[in-house]
């Protein structure tokens, strides 16, 4: 009896072994983008941190879904579609997830004060490539992407610099 049970557990064990080779490795990839602000932060930042706020940032709409607005765990949607979890907060910066992604994407939005005129507006994605089919998909998705929040970042600037 004691034989049968130790060979079945070795081979759950070998099984298991088998399966946790197979499972792809991730291909993180980040875009990192920054622009410095005419403004100092702690006048820029209320204009353009409200977690909602991406809705004016990208022409489109976003509404709170659950949760408190501002506040970790609330949930907005995006365009009716995109659904994003706010995960972090500080006074200067937020992260948010999009917790049903194949591709595990995250960004972050985060302001610095540079001197009492100036602030760097940083905007950050973090996700996984790996799901992508081909090294040339992966390149093209990561290109779309600057494009797309380089415009973004460049929408929040002149929000953030308006009297």
């Amino acid at each position: 009896m004691q034989s049968t049970i130790r060979l079945a557990a070795a081979a759950a064990a070998a099984a298991l072994a088998l399966t946790a080779g197979a499972a792809q490795a991730a291909d993180f990839v980040s875009v990192a983008l920054e622009t410095t602000l005419d403004k100092p932060a702690d006048v820029a930042w209320p204009k353009i941190s409200g977690y909602c706020d991406i809705g004016a940032w990208m022409k489109t709409t976003c509404t709170i879904t659950s949760g408190t607005d501002n506040q970790v765990g609330a949930v907005r949607l995006i365009a009716g579609r995109i659904s994003e979890l706010l995960v972090a907060r500080t006074a200067w910066s937020y992260s948010y997830s999009q917790p049903k992604s194949p591709i595990d994407y995250h960004g972050t939005v985060e302001i610095r004060p540079i001197d009492k005129g100036h602030s760097k507006l940083l905007y950050t994605l973090v996700y996984d490539a790996e799901p992508l089919a081909t090294p040339e998909a992966k390149a093209a998705d990561k290109d779309r992407r600057a494009k797309q929040f380089t415009v973004v970042l460049a929408t929040m600037k002149g929000i953030a610099e308006a009297k």
